[in-house]
């Protein structure tokens, strides 16, 4: 008999059921000890996180997702959706060496459950 794993490595399932129940604290929780999926630029050579800016905006934006298919839903266009799956070291160290440059953080921001977090709170709930 085949085990299956607890989730796919496209899939932050336990970020998934905090965003539906729209529960920061379990939110916090699931990016502990889950994983979430994050989006990447298309280029060659090492990965790179994508951030995102408004059209105007001045600001920057990580957006974070749940699924794979939740990223595709928000850039449906776009023919190259490169994501990698960030557990929680990942994420913190991304937000320590970037926190000065993004304004805000989102969480499926194209459904079916978003979320906005403050980044210098995101990463003392990853700290924790």
């Amino acid at each position: 008999m085949v085990e299956k794993p607890a989730h796919s490595l496209s899939e932050a399932t336990q970020l998934a059921a905090a965003l539906e129940a729209q529960d920061s604290a379990a939110v916090a929780f699931a990016l502990r000890n889950d994983i979430v999926i994050v989006p990447l630029l298309p280029v060659d050579g090492p990965a790179q996180v994508r951030v995102f800016r408004a059209p105007g905006a001045e600001t920057n934006t990580l957006l974070l997702f749940s699924s794979a298919g939740n990223y595709v839903r928000m850039v449906p266009k776009e023919d190259d959706h490169r994501i990698l799956p960030y557990d929680r070291a990942q994420l913190q160290e991304f937000l320590e060496k970037h926190l000065d440059a993004i304004d805000t953080v989102w969480f499926d921001v194209a459904g079916p459950h978003p979320m906005q977090a403050d980044p210098r709170e995101l990463l003392s709930a990853l700290a924790l």
